[in-house]
């Protein structure tokens, strides 16, 4: 393999300019234009948030490289003012030998090794790596291809898929050096970043600490290379995020044919990652659950919303544990005094079932920036986002006794159980909390501006609309049969109690002709 298409110069990341335009650039132009890129316009948004932690890992070692470290008040002058254009092309034209997409030593982000690997006998269709791609006995997820066949994509497309799977790809059988294989950094993960007007800003608010083990913290691209025994080693501890954002998770070398497009590639066990307890993903957030924190992903059905308490502060660490990333923009926006304004987060991911991709997923939040920063306000918003939990299960348990009711032995654990799985199967959870979704901006809002009574009167008045829509579906959807008209009157004084609950000054009848 000849070196051929650096990265450094050639056309492979797509961006938006603040004047809206959309381009392709390198990696040199990137930097240089940060203040005039407004964001990258990758549309899968697993290779979307890879781009995004490659840039981190390149802007934190440059600095390093060139201050050893700095404080937040150096963040804030950057983000103001730019980061240090001059450091950031030093350091890439020092390492503008490891830029190379193909090279025969050290191709970026690949294993050379595996070109004379006598493991490797049959070469894999470049699919293999793409998360939206059918390849062997996985589902199809937005694709028909087939693997004896596959398409031929260009050098561009194949660096960024193979950046997001390199994040984002679930544990599982390999039987290639190794049997099996330790997931990405950020498998079944909602990723968290926050986003700046400008992609300068972005990297800033982003940005991890210059600790005293930061020099050690090493990309892919500066460490040794990638040999066969590496492959077989036990999995290791990540050295710290720049090592996480850029780890090998996969050993791939792409197959480049004649005119650059790759169709082919090379397939097998990486560089398999341990996870540490103490030092989680900096994009990743946590719940409570059972013993442990459970990462926040993507379920089917739920909306992110509702895991909002999982992004912000609080003062015992147990309900949560917001992703690091928003506590350092959190930190600069303090330094900057400007604690008042919104910070729009990127969440993206894919969720998968072990192995099996399912679905993945970009939302944009848009959450006031002291909630990150203030633990009484984020306080407050996590008691409110329980209220609505409490009364979506309240309204579910209700359901489902009414459901039960027009079955044969209603009162039997089997009927229960084939009526929750009615429920559940329905619109319900859907409908009510897209329901109360619509007052959520309103909500972070007024308790941003600390109208904490005014908040919880106008939640809880979206709250009883939103019961009152599900109910309604409900209720509809249950028939007019005699049976199932008794089965609603049986339960509408306990939905009538409930929304009483909602709305102090009580002007729910209590008939059913009240009802939507």
């Amino acid at each position: 393999m000849n070196r051929s298409f650096s990265l450094l110069h050639e056309r492979w990341i797509p961006v938006r300019m603040v004047d809206g335009h959309l381009r392709d650039v390198g990696l040199v132009d990137l930097f240089e234009q940060a203040n005039e890129i407004s964001a990258l316009t990758e549309t899968s948004p697993p290779c979307l948030i890879a781009l995004y932690r490659l840039l981190l890992a390149i802007t934190h070692r440059a600095l390093i490289r060139d201050q050893g470290t700095w404080r937040d008040q150096d963040r804030a002058t950057w983000y103001r003012e730019g980061l240090p254009q001059q450091v950031l092309q030093d350091y890439l034209e020092h390492w503008r030998e490891r830029f190379w997409l193909f090279h025969p030593e050290q191709p970026f982000m690949q294993v050379a090794a595996l070109a004379t690997a006598e493991e490797i006998r049959d070469k894999k269709p470049w699919t293999q790596i793409s998360l939206a791609s059918t390849c062997g006995n996985a589902a199809v997820v937005f694709d028909h291809s087939y693997d004896a066949a596959p398409s031929r994509i260009t050098p561009p497309e194949a660096i960024r898929t193979l950046l997001g799977f390199l994040q984002f790809t679930p544990g599982g059988l390999i039987r290639v050096i190794r049997g099996s294989d330790k997931a990405g950094p950020l498998a079944n993960t909602a990723a968290v970043l926050p986003i700046g007007r400008t992609l300068n800003q972005t990297l800033c608010l982003a940005l991890h600490p210059a600790t005293s083990a930061a020099k050690d913290d090493l990309p892919s691209w500066e460490q040794p290379v990638i040999s066969l025994e590496n492959l077989r080693a036990a999995p290791s501890l990540a050295t710290g995020p720049n090592d996480r954002y850029t780890r090998l998770s996969r050993a791939v070398l792409l197959d480049p044919a004649e005119d650059s497009r790759i169709q082919w590639i090379r397939f097998a066990a990486g560089v398999a990652l341990a996870e540490d307890a103490s030092a989680p993903d900096p994009m990743a957030s946590y719940r409570e659950g059972g013993n442990r924190h459970v990462r926040i992903g993507f379920r089917e059905g739920r909306a992110f919303w509702r895991d909002l308490p999982a992004l912000v502060p609080d003062p015992a660490g147990k309900p949560s544990q917001p992703a690091f990333v928003l506590g350092w923009a959190a930190t600069l926006r303090a330094d900057l005094g400007d604690l008042l304004a919104d910070e729009v987060l990127l969440i993206a991911g894919v969720a998968s079932d072990q192995a099996k991709l399912l679905r993945w997923r970009s939302e944009q939040i848009v959450l006031p920036a002291v909630l990150l920063a203030n633990v009484g306000l984020a306080s407050r918003l996590r008691l409110e986002v329980q209220r609505a939990e409490t009364v979506y299960y309240q309204l579910r348990a209700i359901a489902i006794i009414m459901i039960a009711a027009t079955m044969p032995t209603a009162a039997s654990k089997d009927t229960r159980a084939r009526a929750r799985a009615v429920f559940v199967a329905g619109p319900a959870a859907v409908t009510f909390f897209a329901s109360a979704e619509r007052a959520l901006p309103r909500l972070l809002r007024e308790i941003a501006e600390e109208a904490g009574e005014e908040a919880r009167m106008h939640w809880a008045e979206s709250l009883l609309q939103s019961a009152w829509d599900t109910w309604d579906a409900l209720r509809r959807n249950l028939g007019q049969s005699p049976v199932a008209l008794r089965a609603e009157a049986e339960a509408f004084p306990r939905i009538s109690a409930l929304l009483r609950t909602l709305q102090p000054e009580s002007s729910i009848v209590g008939s059913r002709e009240s009802l939507p």
